[in-house]
């Protein structure tokens, strides 16, 4: 297990390594590029979800280095008796850095402020491909309860 792991929220000076964090995921098919061009499109997405009070952008630093991500997105819902759950989203550890222990650690901290902010309910979904990640979310007390669907528009 990692222990010198910081984990906050991300800055804009983050941006170039979490893009690199996205776009070296070769399961995820989300066309993540580390191309210039494209850096203005994750810099107003920084933007949005930095000045959101719904959403949040976190980061794990190791040794001033970015070794993971993650995003929580908090949701009210009418069922539920109006209850507040929180949806983990984009989590991601580098690629060298995978087996220490650093998403459980992520994963940890998310539930903690899932629980600071009296949430019934954490979720997650998963790409079907990424069998090592359900193992990983299972041993951390995630359980498969429901079926997922998602229409792509573009």
């Amino acid at each position: 297990m990692s222990e010198n792991i910081l984990i906050r929220r991300a800055r804009e000076a983050d941006l170039a390594a979490l893009i690199a964090l996205f776009a070296a995921d070769d399961l995820g098919g989300h066309g993540d590029t580390t191309d210039q061009s494209a850096f203005e499109d994750y810099l107003k997405a920084f933007h949005v979800i930095d000045a959101s009070q719904n959403e949040q952008l976190f980061v794990a630093e190791a040794d001033g280095e970015v070794v993971g991500t993650f995003q929580l997105v908090f949701t009210r819902t009418l069922s539920g008796r109006g209850s507040l759950s929180m949806i983990i989203e984009a989590v991601q550890t580098r690629a060298d850095q995978r087996g220490k222990g650093i998403g459980a650690q992520m994963i940890g901290y998310a539930i903690e402020e899932a629980r600071r902010r009296d949430c019934p309910l954490v979720q997650l979904t998963s790409n079907a491909s990424r069998t090592d990640a359900h193992r990983f979310y299972e041993r951390l007390g995630f359980a498969k309860s429901h079926a997922g669907f998602k229409m792509k528009l573009k």
